[in-house]
């Protein structure tokens, strides 16, 4: 059995390009591949995402869930909860920890919503 092999018809376009040539086509195609993602992981986010930022800052999965659904129904969910909890923090000079607390009982948010301009609901 034969195999069927075109890769001297796909090669054609790439033939006389030089070492450094086929080494720019390459990183060209590579970004256009990945674009797109860079682009989607920069303008989207998720509840999910949202609480992984939460977790990784050191609260609890229960603190996060409530974070969040906070940080959704204030509509500011596209500046991030974790970014939300960290100017919270800094508006009040108080540890992220204790400011995700307070956030959790509904403390600080008008310094929070004030500072992000109010958020999109």
């Amino acid at each position: 059995m034969s195999r069927v092999d075109d890769y001297e018809k796909r090669r054609q376009h790439l033939k006389d390009l030089s070492e450094a040539e086929l080494e720019a086509k390459f990183w060209e195609l590579a970004e256009k591949v990945v674009d797109p993602l860079i682009n989607l992981a920069e303008n989207s986010t998720s509840p999910s995402i949202e609480r992984s930022v939460l977790l990784r800052m050191g609260f609890s999965s229960i603190e996060a869930k409530e974070i969040v659904n906070k940080v959704i129904d204030k509509g500011l969910i596209g500046k991030g909860a974790g970014h939300v909890v960290y100017k919270a923090a800094r508006l009040n000079n108080i540890s992220i920890k204790e400011a995700g607390l307070k956030l959790i009982n509904d403390e600080l948010w008008d310094s929070v919503e004030k500072a992000f301009d109010g958020g999109v609901k």
